[in-house]
């Protein structure tokens, strides 16, 4: 059985935008666990709390799961995709409907040990 060098995890059905969840991940791609941490304690952004747990997570995966050691890892890989939309009207004058699109986020995220290719 070969030794899994990565740790992964997901959230789905997040009611945040998937644009707005871009803003920072990107922030935190490539960056170490505790950096990432650090940067996403000073994010002014609702992402950030959600992305911050997300990546705890991740790293307890790392350790409890596949013995790597949480120091070492770095974020490797993470990206958001665009969950379910849920369709609102909001009436207007005139007899007018005007769609609401009210967006939701899946964000997933791979963390690998620095040494690791």
């Amino acid at each position: 059985m070969p030794e899994i060098s990565e740790a992964k995890a997901h959230v789905r059905h997040v009611r945040i935008a998937p644009r707005k969840v871009r803003i920072v991940v990107d922030l935190v791609r490539g960056k170490n666990i505790r950096d990432a941490e650090a940067i996403l304690r000073h994010t002014p952004k609702r992402a950030s709390k959600v992305i911050a747990k997300l990546i705890h997570s991740a790293a307890a995966n790392a350790q409890n799961n596949h013995d790597l050691d949480a120091r070492d890892l770095y974020v490797a890989e993470i990206w958001v995709d665009g969950g379910p939309i849920l369709k609102r009207i909001h009436p207007r004058s005139r007899g007018q409907a005007f769609a609401i699109l009210k967006r939701t986020s899946h964000i997933s995220v791979v963390l690998r040990p620095r040494h690791s290719s």
